[in-house]
C-alpha cells in the first residue's frame, strides 16, 4: 500500500500543468507578430523614398524590393544657380550652373539584414553643364596661353564659355553605399542611405569664345578685333587645351550622397 501511494505521489507531482486556452492564443499571437516583424518582405511588396543632398545637388530616389538581395532603384539630381553681372576683378560675368541628371541602379545586398552594398548603374539623362558670358573691364589684361592681351577702354572685349559634364548623355554608374533604403525585417521603415562611386561620363568639355571687342598692347594703342586677330585666336585654342587636360579626370565623375528614406507596403 505505501508503495502505490508514493507511486501516485510521483506521478501527480510530474504531470505538468495544464495552459488556460487564453495564455496559449496569447503566445501564438506574440510569436506570429514576432515572425511577421522579422519576415522578408515579398518581392515589389515595398516602396521607399529618399530625399537627400549629392554632389550634383538636391538629390531625390526610389525603390522598390526585387528579392532577398536586391532592390531596385530611381535616382534624380538637380540644382541650378545664376549670376547676372557679377564682378571678378578683371572680368563682369553672366552665367548659369546646372545639375539635372537620372538614372537607373540594381542595389545587390550581399548580407541582406545588413546595410552595405554595390549598385552597378546607369546615368540615363545628363544635362550637367556650366555657361557664361563674359566681358573683360577695359585697360584690364587677358592672359592667354602665358601671353597678355589688354581690353580696349572703348571696345572691351567680349565673349562666352561652357563647361560641360555631359560628354556622354548616358554612362555607366559604379557606386556602393550603407543603407538599406527597403530593411529586410517587415517592421523598419525609416533609413538613412550613404552612397559614394563614379559616373563614367568621359572627358568634360571647354569651350570659349571671344566674340567682340578689342585687344590692345600694354598702352592701349594698336588695337585689334578680337575676332580678326590670328595671334589671340591661336593662344585662346591653345589655353583651351590646357582647361581641358586639367579637368580630365572628371571623366570619372564623383557621385557623393546622403539622405533619409522612408519605406511603406503596397501589397
Amino acid at each position: 500500500m505505501g508503495q502505490d501511494l508514493g507511486a501516485l505521489a510521483g506521478a501527480l507531482k510530474s504531470k505538468p500543468q495544464s495552459t488556460s486556452p487564453a495564455v496559449a492564443r496569447a503566445q501564438r499571437e506574440a510569436a506570429a507578430k514576432l515572425a511577421a516583424a522579422n519576415a522578408v518582405p515579398k518581392p515589389f511588396s515595398r516602396v521607399a523614398v529618399s530625399a537627400g543632398i549629392s554632389a550634383m545637388g538636391i538629390n531625390m530616389q526610389v525603390a522598390t524590393n526585387v528579392n532577398k538581395y536586391i532592390n531596385a532603384r530611381v535616382t534624380g539630381n538637380y540644382f541650378s544657380y545664376s549670376m547676372n553681372n557679377q564682378s571678378f576683378d578683371d572680368y563682369t560675368v553672366n552665367g548659369k550652373l546646372n545639375f539635372a541628371a537620372a538614372g537607373v541602379s540594381a542595389d545587390f545586398y550581399p548580407f541582406p539584414k545588413h546595410g552595405l552594398r554595390f549598385s552597378p548603374g546607369v546615368m540615363l539623362y545628363n544635362q550637367n553643364n556650366a555657361t557664361a558670358n563674359v566681358a573683360v573691364k577695359g585697360g584690364t589684361s587677358l592672359s592667354l596661353n602665358d601671353h597678355d592681351y589688354y581690353s580696349s577702354t572703348t571696345n572691351p572685349i567680349q565673349g562666352t564659355a561652357a563647361f560641360g559634364l555631359n560628354t556622354r548623355k548616358q554612362a555607366f554608374t559604379a557606386t556602393t553605399g550603407w543603407g538599406n533604403l527597403i530593411s529586410r525585417k517587415a517592421s523598419k521603415h525609416w533609413s538613412f542611405p550613404v552612397e559614394v562611386g563614379v559616373a563614367f561620363i568621359d572627358a568634360p568639355t571647354v569651350k570659349m569664345d571671344l566674340t567682340s571687342g578689342q585687344a590692345c598692347d600694354s598702352n592701349g594703342l594698336n588695337c585689334v578685333n578680337v575676332t580678326d586677330y590670328a595671334e589671340l585666336q591661336s593662344n585662346l585654342q591653345a589655353q583651351v587645351k590646357k582647361y581641358q587636360d586639367d579637368v580630365y579626370m572628371l571623366k570619372y565623375y564623383p557621385i557623393l550622397s546622403f539622405g533619409v528614406g522612408y519605406s511603406f507596403h503596397i501589397r
